[in-house]
């Protein structure tokens, strides 16, 4: 589908430019693959060494707090270092594996988000364009752009809400169903729009399932091809994949534990699945060496464009602290020692995910508890990030850090047991 058709003026071509996110100049190169160019790198800067009793200390308040293992893979010029507590198979008593796969969740939005703006870059979608021009219909309102969608501020209402409003008979009740997405659509547009378009931040599901729409619609592939072609074979992620609808997790994986919202019920191993009800919002799977090179990879240039990934790291506040930002499919979280981290996190039932970088991508952090809808084991696990980029210079509990704030925010509800 040609951008702008009606427009045929000699300023054409730059305001195509515009439109699509990139600088006339980048646009005169659009046969270079975006993908390969690398941004330039801000000064290196002397950084903490992490602290590993504290990385720890986390992982062990997230196991007391309810999950039966968690772990933490940290990577930096030292080399990288991983940090384990607890099991990984509760049937066996296997403990964890650092080299094992699991469902990453909403980090997921993360790399349909690379994606997109790829096809940005190639001016094949404009990040400012209603979302109609692509997929007519679809929307109650053109007002809602493609940026919108990528930065949860387009109103859509997020479905999981009323889907899992029973955390365990809302899962059975879709472990193995197959959605479409205009299905999940029509979940959403049954809720009350959150605000209009552009006008407030509000964390949806929704618009990514959207956004896997638009990469499908554009270049005539599944979601899974673009997300191989253009990230997973680029960066070598052996482990990684996007396998909806099947609910295996192949090779050797850990297994994930669904906490009900009733006080003593039994976990429920909620492994395999079709995550059928997130598809581009979180159903892919990875392991804790694969999120490190793929934060790494994406902070350092080697995914996007330097236009592109500065538009992706152009982030505004979402909570009252404003120490957790938003940009395009990304998170930034500004930790109690003053250090800004990049990446995303992911929640989907049985896992807890946080995969976050350095702006300069040199040291990433991808730590995982085998635990769900259990709030205070979310939020310890969340610890890993101030033991890891703030080193021994974290204090043990701060307002801004997370040792003992609030949960980060979950991409599905969270409710604890009650």
């Amino acid at each position: 589908m040609p951008l702008l058709p009606k427009r045929r003026l000699a300023l054409g071509a730059a305001l195509l430019a515009v439109v699509a996110g990139v600088t006339p100049a980048t646009a005169a190169r659009a046969a270079e693959p975006p993908r390969t160019a690398r941004s330039p790198q801000p000064p290196a800067s002397p950084r903490p060494a992490p602290d590993p009793e504290g990385l720890l200390r986390a992982l062990r308040k997230t196991t007391a707090a309810g999950a039966p293992g968690a772990l933490a893979r940290f990577t930096g010029p030292e080399g990288a270092r991983v940090s384990a507590v607890g099991v990984s198979d509760r049937a066996t008593g296997a403990g964890m594996d650092a080299k094992a796969r699991f469902r990453i969740g909403s980090v997921t939005k993360t790399f349909s988000a690379v994606v997109l703006l790829q096809l940005v870059a190639e001016r094949r979608i404009a990040l400012d364009a209603p979302v109609g021009r692509y997929l007519p219909g679809l929307l109650p309102d053109d007002r809602i752009t493609v940026r919108h969608l990528l930065t949860h501020r387009s109103g859509l209402a997020d479905y999981t809400g009323a889907m899992f409003e029973r955390t365990v008979p809302g899962f059975e009740a879709v472990r193995n169903k197959v959605f479409t997405y205009r299905e999940l659509v029509g979940l959403s547009l049954r809720e009350p729009r959150t605000s209009g378009p552009g006008q407030a931040y509000a964390y949806s599901n929704t618009n990514f399932v959207v956004v896997g729409m638009l990469i499908e619609k554009v270049t005539g592939n599944p979601v899974a091809t673009e997300y191989r072609r253009r990230v997973i074979e680029p960066l070598g992620l052996r482990d990684t994949s996007y396998v909806h609808p099947s609910t295996a997790v192949r090779g050797p994986h850990t297994h994930g534990y669904l906490h009900s919202d009733e006080e003593g019920a039994p976990l429920v191993d909620a492994t395999e699945q079709t995550v059928s009800w997130a598809q581009s919002a979180g159903a892919m799977i990875s392991s804790p060496a694969d999120l490190n090179t793929f934060m790494s990879a994406l902070l350092g240039g080697r995914l996007l464009s330097a236009p592109m990934l500065e538009a992706m790291l152009a982030v505004t506040p979402t909570d009252g602290t404003r120490t957790r930002s938003y940009g395009l499919g990304l998170r930034r979280y500004d930790l109690a020692c003053g250090t800004s981290v990049y990446g995303h996190t992911g929640t989907v039932q049985g896992f807890y995910t946080y995969a976050f970088a350095t702006r300069d991508g040199r040291r990433s952090l991808a730590a995982m508890a085998n635990t769900s809808n259990r709030a205070a084991a979310n939020t310890a696990l969340g610890g890993t990030l101030e033991a890891a980029f703030c080193g021994r210079t974290a204090p043990e509990a701060t307002a801004r850090g997370f040792a003992v704030s609030a949960p980060a925010e979950a991409d599905l509800p969270e409710r604890d047991a009650r």
